[in-house]
């Protein structure tokens, strides 16, 4: 036998223990090498199809459009606000579940991964970021508004680039979690079918999760699920922001002032990241026409245009960390 046949047949026989961290190791290549669809995104598809069910299902939405005056009861409302969610969320997760988990090894890790790439965006992060950045840097105003709308749901016309900045280094704080880490995490407890079951739940909060007159109660279950589902990895996403700075301040400001902050999860993963970087987040912003009020996150200095770039480097840090942690487990493990 060879020495390269020996090196193939070591590395198919060890392939198979390492295989979660061979998948993720891959995902964030592929992420890397290829970024974000640029046609044919499977979000858009799964939003009209969304978009769809909701123009149908959510009776609020009809009575807005119509010259109907009866309210439609509450509960109803959140009834089909949850039955549409069980059929826009459970039925890829179950199917990829039944039929499509359990290939060999070596087509398990390279359809996983395909998966698990779709999931992530931390390319997308980045490239958003450097699409406010760079404009902020050569004081292109309206050009940076433009894209921060991007981002954010709040409104951007009139935003300062300090308000951009601090809107951008929130984003990209707690989208690392959404987006990044909260699919890594939910592909190591339960695979693939995990990871899309939270994508696409996470991706109906973002559209249905708003307390206005239209989704108040028909998106309720949107959102109560999306927190849900991202409780546990929210924090596991605080502590790989933690451990990069002051871990027990960065810790205790994630409890304190996340807790009072409007979105738990996001709330945590934003107080520990900025308290790592150093600087304040929160504040007052314009969302649907009101004025909402955030609780300080984080200690430090005002957020600054050079902290946007920081943000991301926070993410990426953090990304690696649990890829590399996994490694090591799985190591562990193989060696005992």
């Amino acid at each position: 036998m060879s020495w390269i046949e020996n090196i193939n047949n070591q590395a198919m026989l060890l392939a198979p223990y390492f295989a979660t961290s061979l998948t993720i190791l891959l995902a964030l290549l592929l992420d890397n090498i290829l970024g974000e669809a640029k046609k044919y995104h499977y979000l858009v598809g799964f939003g009209w199809l969304a978009d769809k069910i909701e123009s149908v299902l959510n009776h609020n939405n009809i009575q807005q459009n119509s010259l109907t005056t009866a309210k439609t009861a509450p509960l109803k409302i959140k009834l089909l606000g949850t039955l549409s969610w069980c059929l826009l969320v459970l039925p890829l997760p179950i199917v990829y579940f039944l039929f499509i988990n359990d290939l060999a090894w070596y087509w398990q890790i390279l359809l996983d991964a395909s998966v698990l790439y779709l999931a992530i965006g931390l390319n997308s992060l980045h490239q958003h970021a450097m699409q406010i950045y760079i404009p902020l840097k050569s004081e292109d105003i309206v050009k940076a508004r433009h894209f921060t709308g991007y981002i954010v749901s709040r409104e951007t016309n009139a935003l300062s680039p300090q308000a951009m900045s601090r809107a951008t280094v929130e984003s990209m704080l707690e989208n690392g979690h959404d987006s990044v880490i909260a699919s890594m995490v939910y592909y190591i407890i339960g695979g693939a079918p995990l990871v899309i079951l939270h994508r696409l739940a996470n991706t109906l909060d973002a559209m249905w999760g708003y307390k206005t007159s239209r989704f108040n109660h028909f998106g309720y279950a949107s959102a109560k699920l999306d927190d849900l589902l991202g409780f546990f990895s929210a924090k596991i996403c605080t502590l790989l922001y933690s451990i990069q700075g002051d871990v027990k301040q960065s810790v205790t400001n994630a409890y304190q002032q996340g807790n009072q902050y409007k979105s738990h999860n996001g709330g945590w993963v934003m107080a520990a990241g900025a308290t790592v970087m150093k600087i304040t987040l929160g504040g007052n912003a314009f969302y649907h026409g009101k004025v909402i009020t955030s609780p300080t996150l984080g200690l430090g200095n005002s957020v600054s245009i050079e902290d946007i770039p920081r943000s991301i480097t926070l993410v990426k840090r953090a990304a690696i960390t649990l890829a590399l942690l996994t490694f090591f487990y799985q190591l562990v493990c193989y060696l005992l």
